[in-house]
């Protein structure tokens, strides 16, 4: 089952300082743009995956062409794809251990999130991390 509590979502947010976040773009006019530059004035750290421009950086980092290549530990992965690309994504966060998956704003995808949870990650659908940090009050990483 999905996060849906606010506490339960709030909790999510105060306890990740790495979010990777496939699908990033180094186009401004892309919604995951902003969000990702968002999310690091957080304090977060946020990975860039998108094949279409590995190599290249983001927000001043690396753009990697999937999860597997990261190395690090992945507490969110955040997924900037539409719901059926959004399984893939899921399948990737799964293998590379992360703890969590995050499903955009209108990206919806039930049989990845079960997959998700059937492998513990949590899972998070159809919400922005960038508009629900401020509603729910979540606090900058080291303050």
């Amino acid at each position: 089952m999905p996060l849906t509590e606010d506490a339960d979502i709030r909790d999510l947010l105060q306890n990740a300082r790495t979010i990777a976040m496939v699908g990033a773009s180094d186009r401004p006019s892309r919604p995951s743009y902003g969000v990702m530059a968002m999310l690091q004035r957080h304090g977060y750290r946020v990975i860039p995956v998108n094949p279409q421009i590995t190599g290249e950086h983001v927000h001043g980092e690396f753009v990697f062409r999937e999860l597997g290549q990261l190395g690090d530990p992945i507490d969110i992965v955040d997924i900037f794809r539409n719901s059926a690309a959004a399984g893939e994504a899921v399948d990737q966060a799964i293998a590379a251990g992360a703890k969590a998956v995050w499903m955009q704003l209108g990206v919806v995808n039930e049989k990845a999130a079960a997959r998700a949870e059937a492998a513990g990650l949590q899972v998070v659908m159809d919400r922005c991390p960038a508009i629900e940090i401020p509603r729910l009050g979540v606090a900058p990483i080291g303050d």
